[in-house]
Formats: structure tokens, sequence, C-alpha cells
């Protein structure tokens, strides 16, 4: 996963805009940040999932998620080594993150970014 291939996941999604915050890009919904590129480096993102989506994430693929320290990642956010990211994932990722942040009505769509019928859950499994 490259910088490039991360932002066009995350552009792919209806009314996301893209900013800059503390000199890297940040995503947005509603005026919401939902990922960022380039923190703390230039190999990394940062998804803002729901705590559940995070710990299944980091559970499933410890190479590429990790909680952030403290406050910020008891919340959900969840730093990404772009390197070690496919896109199939990292799309499931954003798209966790996307629907964290969007307001309700924006939230059914499907793994596309296209309108669809609204999934209860993007990510995680009961049996897990």
């Amino acid at each position: 996963m490259t910088a490039s291939e991360f932002r066009k996941i995350a552009l792919s999604f209806p009314d996301t805009e893209e900013h800059s915050h503390m000199d890297h890009p940040d995503f947005r919904v509603a005026g919401k940040i939902f990922a960022t590129l380039g923190y703390p480096d230039k190999t990394r993102g940062m998804v803002k999932l729901s705590p559940e989506d995070q710990h299944y994430f980091s559970k499933d693929h410890p190479d590429v998620f990790v909680p952030v320290n403290g406050t910020w990642g008891r919340r959900g956010a969840t730093s990404v080594y772009l390197k070690n990211a496919s896109k199939e994932i990292m799309a499931k990722a954003i798209e966790a993150a996307w629907r964290n942040i969007a307001p309700k009505g924006k939230k059914s769509l499907n793994h596309k970014g296209r309108e669809g019928p609204r999934r209860k859950r993007t990510y995680g499994t009961a049996s897990a």
C-alpha cells in the first residue's frame, strides 16, 4: 500500500474532503477527521475506528494495525503501517473509519463507496 493508494481509497467515499492538519494530509467527512497520512512519519497512516473494529483489525493484522498510545488510541485511533497493508484490507479499514464518522444518513454504502444496503457491522466477528 502506498500513500497515493491510501489517498485514492479515502477520497472514494462520498463527501470526503482532503485537508491538512499539523503538516500532514487528513481526510474528513462532515468536517470530522476519519483518516490521516504521514504521521508520525511518511511510512504510516491513521484510521479512526470504533474500539471494537480497532480490536479486530489489530488482532487479525498486527503487522499493519497498532492502536495509537494514550486516550486517542483507546478511542479508536489506529496507526497503519502502509507497506504491510494490502489494498483489500486497507479499503475495509478506511471504510470502517469513514462509517465511524459519517453522518447517519450517509452510512449506508457498500464496500465500493456506492449506495447500498446498510450493514450492521463493517468488520469484526462475534466468534473472534
